[in-house]
């Protein structure tokens, strides 16, 4: 039987593309951005209308999220999703 899930579900990591090279790098490009701009992780999923430790687990690579994820969390960085690829190394 499917099991439903409520808003208060966490996501589980990506069985097929967790801890990904381009999913580490661009998880620690978010942590860095948030850090340099003095966010928790808390208030950075506050601010992107996220989990918060879905957020933990994006900046591990372990989520392989969709573009309008990167879109709430880069907005919520001030920044925009081609700087964070760049400073991801992209």
């Amino acid at each position: 039987m499917r099991q439903t899930c409520t808003i208060l579900c966490m996501a589980k990591p990506s069985n097929t593309y967790a801890g990904d090279d381009f999913l580490v790098a661009l998880g620690n490009a978010i942590r860095r951005k948030r850090a340099e701009i003095g966010l928790s992780q808390e208030a950075l999923a506050v601010d992107a209308d996220l989990d918060r430790s879905y957020v933990g687990g994006i900046e591990r690579g372990e989520h392989n999220l969709t573009v309008m994820n990167v879109k709430k969390l880069t907005d919520a960085l001030g920044t925009t999703p081609s700087m964070l690829l760049d400073l991801a190394g992209f």
